[in-house]
This record gives C-alpha cells, structure tokens and sequence, in this order.
C-alpha cells in the first residue's frame, strides 16, 4: 500500500474513531433525556466531555483527508450508528423516508471517496 493510501486510511480511521466516541456521547444524553435528568446530571456531563475527547481525534483525521472527506465519512457513521440504536435500544421506528435517507448517506461516502495520489 502506497504512502498517499496509508495517509487516507489514517483520516478515515480518525473520522470513524471521533464518530465512535460521539455516538457513545449521545448514548449517554439519549439515556439521561430519555429518563428525564437535569442537565447537569452525570450522564450529560459525561457526554458533553466525550464529545470533546472526540475533538483531538478530528484534529488528526483533518490532518490526513480534506475536510469534506472526513465530515462525510463521520456523517455515514454517525447516521447508520445512531439509526440503528434508535431502533435496537430506544424502541424508535423508521419509515421509508429514513431508509432513503441511509441509502443516500451511502451513496454520498461513495462519491466523497477520492483515491487519487
């Protein structure tokens, strides 16, 4: 694998990485709104410092593709992530309009994929 391949796995293993951590963040919110805490319960807060942790890894996936690359990249994540904990924990439906939506979520990350050296 050439060094320009190397360089875009990075950014995308950093775009996914900081998605992670978010989703874990909104985990822990969705908990805490859904059970009716405060905002500064433990839950919130321990979101809202998870979602900064997440910033050090954004930093390095912008370092190794463009911005657009890794925001759509995170975006898919993100999207396909939380859709389906919605539906598998949160007890959330999807309609045909939220499945396009993925659909169109991947058909984006497909087209943002720029391999060129």
């Amino acid at each position: 694998m050439g060094g320009y391949m190397v360089h875009i796995l990075f950014g995308f293993s950093f775009a996914f990485l900081t998605a992670t951590i978010v989703i874990v963040g909104d985990y822990l919110i969705k908990l805490a709104a859904d059970d009716g805490k405060p905002f500064w319960s433990g839950y919130v807060l321990a979101g809202c410092l998870i979602y900064g942790i997440s910033a050090i890894f954004w930093f390095y996936a912008m370092r190794h593709v463009t911005l657009a690359q890794a925001s759509v990249a995170y975006s898919m994540l993100t999207l396909l992530a939380l859709c389906g904990m919605g539906v598998v924990w949160f007890d959330e439906q999807m309609a045909a309009r939220e499945y396009l939506g993925v659909a169109c979520a991947l058909a984006a990350m497909a087209l943002m994929m720029r391999i060129d050296a």
